[in-house]
């Protein structure tokens, strides 16, 4: 990814940054949700009772950049509770927050299929949408293996404020809208507004690499702890879609959170798609003209 970034920004080419995001440490205070909205003008989407625990945003999406999840388990926080020992019946439940946001894939799906050019990936190598480009296509929905980017919906009464408005004030307009890890802060030398905002340091903003040796120790630490469940995800640059630019830590299997446990870019077999459609089609047309050629003789 570095020398991507040189080769395409040269001098101003800068390291590489994401999140960390150390769930065992979010209380679920949703302080990462009301800065993003607050910093990047979102729009609220509804306050509406989900039923979904105490979450009133349910996913991301257009007008949904950082989601916090709130799970309710019945399980012990660790693999030998101390209350299990002394005798003493544990807890019914724990309670697993996690806040979630777009993952700026090292290989990014919604890249590849953009038709004109509004997704690109920035000196930082973080992956941003162009709103005086996007078309809204909607090209990008379905290629994205986690739901992050979607499209914000026309007006769809009489009684809804013209569009020329809602466009002056970054509402509904058509195009597809996700988290840019603030990009503009990025480029003044600030940290996005969501680590900013979160008092538990559960969401950590920095170097990628050096953000990965520091979960690396944290996953240690909770190991020998014995905490239930803990693992990284995210973390490999092997997986389905070159690794995270924003991964977390988690304390249960990734369904239980809502994400894919092995996302994969729906892309990454186009190059094999596309040579076997070749040799298909070459093999068609030999086919039919052995067949003409055959009918003459």
């Amino acid at each position: 990814m570095s020398s991507t970034l040189t080769a395409t920004y040269g001098d101003a080419a800068q390291p590489r940054v994401g999140f960390f995001t150390d769930t065992s440490v979010c209380i679920g205070c949703k302080a990462c949700e009301v800065a993003c909205k607050e910093w990047n003008l979102v729009p609220e989407d509804g306050l509406e009772w989900t039923g979904e625990s105490y979450d009133n945003t349910s996913s991301l999406g257009a007008n949904t950049w950082r989601h916090v999840a709130f799970v309710e388990q019945q399980k012990p926080l660790r693999l030998a509770d101390e209350t299990v020992e002394l005798g003493i019946e544990p807890l019914p439940l724990r309670w697993l927050m996690e806040s979630d946001v777009c993952k700026h894939c090292t290989h990014a799906g919604c890249l590849d299929v953009c038709p004109t050019g509004s997704l690109f990936r920035t000196e930082f190598g973080t992956v941003v949408v162009q709103e005086d480009i996007c078309n809204g296509c909607g090209y990008c929905v379905p290629a994205c293996p986690f739901g992050v980017i979607d499209r914000r919906t026309l007006p769809q009464s009489s009684g809804d404020p013209p569009l020329a408005l809602q466009l002056l004030n970054r509402q509904e307009d058509g195009r597809v809208w996700k988290c840019t890890l603030c990009y503009d802060r990025l480029k003044d030398g600030h940290e996005p507004a969501c680590a900013k905002a979160c008092p538990t340091q559960s969401i950590q903003f920095g170097d990628l690499d050096e953000l990965r040796e520091r979960a690396d120790r944290r996953l240690e630490k909770l190991q020998a702890e014995r905490w239930n469940g803990a693992r990284l995800y995210g973390r490999d640059e092997d997986d389905g879609v070159g690794g995270f630019g924003a991964f977390f830590l988690l304390l249960d299997e990734p369904e239980v959170y809502g994400l894919p446990p092995d996302p994969v870019v729906p892309t990454a077999y186009l190059p094999r798609l596309w040579r076997s459609t070749a040799l298909a089609a070459g093999a068609l047309v030999v086919g039919l003209a052995a067949a003409f050629l055959g009918g003459d003789e």
